[in-house]
């Protein structure tokens, strides 16, 4: 899971990958820790929550490649849920 933000500011050193033509992807260049995923036509880092000491009131409001997920995963909250073409329509 992650949340969104416009602007991502890390402390260290970060090594962004282009994983696609359409995102690139952020690890910490020392340890090699999943930083961020990029989408860059909506200008979107979506940083994973278990990076914030904080976890508490952090809302939990969209599901994308609902069509690709597993069965077994089910969440308890009303959430938007995004096919993988409404997504990349979208985000690309």
């Amino acid at each position: 899971m992650s949340t969104p933000c416009k602007e991502a500011v890390f402390d260290g050193p970060v090594t962004r990958y282009a994983s696609s033509d359409h995102a690139e992807r952020g690890f910490c260049a020392t340890c090699g820790t999943h930083l961020f995923y990029f989408a860059k036509a909506a200008g979107i880092h979506a940083i994973p929550i278990g990076l914030f000491d904080d976890q508490t009131d952090l809302p939990f409001r969209a599901e994308f490649y609902v069509d690709r997920k597993p069965d077994y995963y089910a969440f308890s909250n009303e959430t938007k849920q995004l096919t993988a073409a409404e997504y990349e329509a979208k985000f690309r």
